[in-house]
């Protein structure tokens, strides 16, 4: 499994609902790609899918029947683990071990690309966050995150590109969908803001960055257009005859839940816009909504 001549390869670890729309894309452009999973069927499925699945799991320490043998020799290595509290594995044994075991494996120096999350800010002020803003996480995943970042950026074959990805949205993904129909009260301040990113718009994101000649360390991914809370469910609520939404006592207070994320910077740098840079708007056309 090595590269072959004018033909890019690509890994793909953790090919879920991010990773299976970089996987195609990469397709269409005549790459090889590779992608992880834990399950044979999903393995016979990726297959299906013309991606060439290995079998393992990120936690498995070497000489474990689930570790992964004889990773390919890549361009790219896209690491978008989902965190699944059915595995018996903390935050830290996927996403800080688990990185450091595919890292060390991987026969040659790619592009790593690591998709983190925008909760590694734990601001609940309201103010505006960028990359230069200094992280300070304040829930386990946004600090386990932050410390694989580190752990990528220390590492022989760092330090790669982060990507903090806004609240990932698209078909068959709405925030709180459920709650709104069910008329369950949301556990969050309805002033506060939610920041978003469209699954398609991050996958080409994903996409552009592997081809970037010099991109930088770290990027935000958002649609440049926060929104309160209230906007959004109540829009969700009236594009599916819902009833208005509620809101529980509590508030975001210690979830990280309430900035603005500036993500000028990374589309500067590909030098493009969103394609869906007003969530609500892609909300109605997801569910069908007509004019």
């Amino acid at each position: 499994m090595t590269k072959k001549m004018n033909k890019a390869t690509r890994l793909i670890i953790g090919c879920g609902y991010l990773g299976e729309r970089v996987a195609r894309r990469w397709l269409q452009a005549n790459s090889t790609v590779f992608a992880t999973t834990r399950s044979q069927t999903k393995a016979q499925l990726l297959l299906n899918a013309n991606i060439r699945p290995i079998v393992g799991d990120v936690t498995s320490n070497k000489g474990s029947p689930n570790c992964f043998q004889n990773l390919p020799e890549v361009d790219t290595v896209l690491w978008s683990v989902g965190f699944d509290r059915n595995a018996h594995a903390s935050y830290h044994d996927v996403h800080v071990a688990g990185l450091l075991r595919i890292l060390d494996q991987i026969p040659n120096e790619p592009r790593v690309i690591f998709i983190s999350s925008t909760g590694v800010w734990g601001t609940e002020t309201a103010e505006e966050v960028s990359e230069s803003t200094p992280a300070c996480p304040t829930r386990e995943a946004g600090k386990t995150l932050l410390t694989a970042e580190n752990a990528l950026s220390n590492h022989p074959k760092g330090p790669g590109v982060v990507l903090r990805l806004a609240g990932l949205y698209g078909p068959d993904r709405l925030p709180r969908l459920n709650d709104i129909r069910a008329n369950k009260p949301i556990p969050a301040d309805p002033a506060s803001w939610l920041n978003l990113i469209h699954v398609d718009d991050a996958a080409t994101v994903v996409c552009e960055i592997a081809e970037l000649p010099s991109p930088a360390k770290l990027y935000t991914v958002a649609d440049m257009k926060p929104l309160r809370r209230d906007d959004w469910y109540h829009a969700l609520a009236e594009f599916t005859n819902s009833p208005s939404p509620l809101w529980t006592a509590e508030s975001t207070t210690g979830r990280g839940g309430n900035k603005r994320v500036n993500a000028s910077r990374v589309w500067n740098d590909l030098h493009r816009q969103p394609r869906y840079p007003n969530a609500i708007e892609a909300m109605r056309i997801l569910l069908q909504k007509p004019t």
